[in-house]
C-alpha cells in the first residue's frame, strides 16, 4: 500500500551522508536520484525512503506528530540503526528497548533536520 515516504531537507548532500550509511545497515541502496531528491529501497518495486528539497523553495520544516518507522530484522539490527544514527548526528529520541506488551522493540531519533524516525522489529513478547 505505501509506494514510498519523503521528508524534507535543505542540504541534499549533507541529509544524504547521514542516510546512506544509515539505510545501508537495512540493505536499502539509491534506487533514484535527481537534482532535488533521492530515494533508497531494497528494491524499485518495494517501498522507497526518500528526502527532498521542498518544491515551493520554502525552508523545509518538520510535521508535529509526524514520523516515518522502518522496519528491521530484529533486536540487532534496531540497536545498530540507533546507534548508527546517533553516531552520524542524529538526536535521540527514545532509546531501543521493548514498548508495551506485544513484543514491540523500538529506537526513536531526530534526523539532522529534526525529522523524527523509528526503528522497530516484533522481538515476540
Amino acid at each position: 500500500m505505501i509506494g514510498y515516504t519523503t521528508v524534507g531537507t535543505d542540504d541534499l548532500e549533507t541529509s544524504s551522508a547521514f542516510y546512506d550509511p544509515l539505510l545501508a545497515l537495512l540493505g536499502a541502496t539509491r534506487c533514484m536520484q535527481a537534482q532535488d531528491f533521492i530515494a533508497w529501497g531494497t528494491d524499485p518495486q518495494s517501498p522507497m525512503f526518500s528526502i527532498h528539497l521542498p518544491a515551493d523553495g520554502a525552508p523545509a520544516s518538520v510535521g508535529n506528530g509526524v514520523m516515518i518507522a522502518l522496519a528491521a530484522a530484529d533486536v540487532a539490527c534496531v540497536q545498530a540503526m540507533h546507534d548508527k544514527a546517533l553516531q552520524l548526528g542524529a538526536r535521540d529520541e527514545g532509546a531501543p528497548g521493548t514498548r508495551g506488551d506485544s513484543g514491540f522493540y523500538a529506537g526513536y531519533f531526530r534526523d539532522l533536520d529534526g525529522n523524527k524516525l523509528n526503528v522497530h522489529c516484533m522481538s515476540g513478547k
